[in-house]
């Protein structure tokens, strides 16, 4: 028999198989058929890091009750949250409700997750954490200080002056990778992400209701500003000032 009509070897035959696996996997990741997810391990900065009390997943209002209440509430006792309250808001927001696939509490368009949430903590916001910039991350539930201080102020000059950003306990800033999108989806993708962004941002409404919280949805703000002041690289699209309702 002709040397090229022999049967590959044993080991050959895994190299193809092996090759033909990656191949498959690469073509679906760039497809967006399936996601690529890489945590990085944090080292050496566990002083920053908070882990968030587990989030309840059976509250004191039901669904049909936070709609009804749900409004716009621009002012708020001075009081702080506690980091029981601020870790439901954020597992409302982007928490993970499906640890197998990192599925989470509002839809994305192919799972591709644009959103990224930044929590600016003003000095005695949240009892028990100190003042400052936070990031949160969904996949194991912490807030990690990304700057330090009270930029309560700031950010209200950057919104325009509008009063109820610097009287919130804390301001919930959603910002945005586009790409993370529209590498799938191209143009289109554009306004998957805003309309993502609705979602998460009616899911901070509603349990911000059933905690006898209010918030108030803003959109007019100076995008550069903030994004410097909250000192992130993706693009900020949404506020959220929270605090405690009369």
């Amino acid at each position: 028999m002709n040397a090229w009509m022999r049967y590959p070897s044993k080991s050959r035959s895994a190299l193809i198989v092996l090759i033909m696996v990656i191949l498959t996997i690469w073509i679906l990741v760039q497809t967006g058929a399936i996601k690529a997810r890489f945590r990085v391990k944090r080292t050496g900065i566990s002083e920053k890091v908070v882990s968030l009390p587990e989030p309840s997943l059976k509250g004191n209002m039901s669904v049909e009750e936070a709609i009804y209440r749900r409004r716009s509430i621009r002012d708020y006792r001075q009081e702080p949250l506690s980091i029981k309250e601020l870790s439901q808001l954020l597992w409302a927001a982007q928490g993970i409700t499906f640890q197998k696939y990192g599925f989470r509490s509002a839809p994305s368009a192919g799972a591709t997750y644009p959103l990224e949430l930044y929590i600016s903590v003003k000095e005695g916001g949240v009892s028990g954490l100190q003042a400052g910039i936070y990031h949160y991350s969904p996949f194991d539930h912490t807030i990690e200080l990304v700057k330090k201080g009270d930029f309560s102020e700031e950010l209200t000059r950057a919104a325009l002056d509008q009063p109820w950003v610097r009287k919130a306990a804390i301001c919930i800033i959603i910002a945005a990778n586009f790409e993370r999108t529209t590498s799938v989806y191209g143009e289109r993708g554009v306004r998957y992400v805003y309309l993502e962004a609705g979602h998460v941002g009616q899911n901070i409404y509603l349990q911000a209701t059933a905690l006898n919280l209010g918030t108030v949805a803003i959109g007019a703000f100076h995008d550069d500003w903030v994004q410097s002041i909250v000192g992130c690289s993706e693009h900020p699209i949404y506020l959220f000032p929270v605090g405690r309702r009369w």
